[in-house]
């Protein structure tokens, strides 16, 4: 079954159906939290956080299929791990009064701060905005290789087309962004 009819199952009280989507999501979007936290034990209340709110979504049925249901996850996904660091940030200020945190100020040995995150995210967000814009064939290949993390392989043989075939709607796919990035003045 597809995600929007496992939704609609759930969104009538089939909690079966809640439980597939969630089989089918969670590491992906586990591995998405985590990546950003770093920390298993805030990675894991930040993932039931943003769980309850797809429930509550999804039960209050504001939930609308104008896209894919794991995005519309990862968006929430990446709001709650947003308002994680900045509830955090003050929380990990360091003094560089004292000659010996100066190592501790270096950025090339640091985490990102919270603006290289916030920057991430919103690069993230206006690059899955232009996908939306590219062909069916050029979108699948784009979701498929860095949202799916598919090989070149894999995507050849789940589209049954060629390696060449997937390379070549690739490279459109990344020329048709770069024009569409332009237009939109995402970039200069």
């Amino acid at each position: 079954m597809s995600d929007e009819e496992l939704v609609k199952l759930y969104a009538d009280g089939n909690n079966e159906a809640f439980g597939h989507l969630l089989l089918r999501h969670k590491d992906y979007i586990f591995s998405h939290i985590y990546s950003y936290v770093k920390n298993e034990d805030d990675s894991n209340d930040i993932f039931q956080e943003t769980f309850i709110k797809v429930i509550t979504c999804i039960r209050n049925r504001s939930y609308s299929e104008e896209g894919k249901f794991r995005y519309w996850v990862m968006r929430i996904a990446h709001n709650m791990v947003m308002d994680y660091m900045r509830a955090n940030a003050s929380k990990n200020v360091v003094s560089a009064e004292n000659e010996d945190f100066t190592l501790l100020n270096n950025k090339d040995i640091s985490d990102g701060s919270i603006e290289d995150f916030i920057i991430s995210i919103q690069t993230e967000n206006q690059l899955l905005g232009l996908v939306k814009y590219l062909p069916e064939n050029q979108r699948q290949i784009v979701y498929m290789r860095f949202y799916e993390d598919k090989s070149f392989k894999e995507i050849s043989e789940q589209l049954g087309c060629s390696i060449n075939t997937s390379l070549g709607r690739m490279r459109y796919a990344i020329l048709n962004m770069r024009k569409l990035a332009k237009e939109k003045n995402y970039i200069g």
